[in-house]
């Protein structure tokens, strides 16, 4: 084919006819393991497209996050490869067939390799699209920081009230209220204490004067 691949996209694109006449292809574009969902940093990834026709070569194409198409490689059926800027190899890509698997494998992934994979093909001013195969790298969430409760030495809390600083005001009133019911409760202790003494006293003399010859028994 003459002409650079990009030159050749393009002349497919404006040849293109869509009409019912005609076999139709398929074409399918995925990943080469199937346990993959989103490649990682630096990972190898291997990709191919399966086409019902192996005749008119397949071409890689890439729809990044912008939408923009970027031009990766076009496999013919010999099969030859044609990278960016009509090269036969590539630093970053690697390019084979085998029967009608046409494999694209980009060798360590980036963040700017991130986007949606097709395969297309021209055969007889048709143009094959294969649905985009999306390669990102896994979307990761921030939880939310959490605020830590209120805590305090040895794991007391702000709210114990043993921690409250105690009233200098609350001290004073107490000592004077102790001092207070000193003065207050020891002179009516030792009047009670005279009281009962001098009833005491009162209740012997009264039993002298009832029986006088009764001698006082110590």
């Amino acid at each position: 084919m003459a002409g650079s691949p990009a030159r050749l996209l393009l002349l497919a694109l404006g040849l293109c006819e869509y009409g019912h006449g005609g076999q139709e292809h398929k074409m399918t574009a995925r990943f080469r393991d199937s346990s993959i969902t989103h490649p990682r940093l630096g990972q190898r990834l291997e990709l191919e497209c399966l086409t019902t026709n192996d005749d008119s070569g397949v071409f890689w194409v890439r729809l990044d996050k912008n939408g923009t198409l970027h031009f990766i490689v076009f496999i013919s059926s010999l099969p030859r490869t044609t990278f960016a800027g009509n090269k036969g190899t590539s630093r970053h890509f690697e390019a084979t067939k085998t029967r009608r698997f046409y494999q694209l494998v980009v060798k360590s992934f980036r963040p700017q390799d991130e986007g949606n994979y097709f395969c297309l093909m021209n055969s007889n001013q048709m143009l094959y699209f294969s649905p985009g195969q999306p390669a990102f790298f896994p979307v990761t969430t921030k939880a939310a920081p959490t605020t830590p409760a209120p805590t305090t030495q040895r794991g007391i809390t702000e709210k114990d009230p043993c921690l409250k600083t105690p009233n200098p005001e609350t001290i004073k009133e107490k000592e004077l209220n102790f001092f207070c019911d000193i003065f207050i409760w020891v002179p009516l202790a030792g009047a009670c204490l005279l009281l009962i003494t001098a009833l005491a006293v009162t209740i012997m003399l009264c039993q002298r004067k009832a029986y006088p010859g009764t001698p006082c028994r110590y």
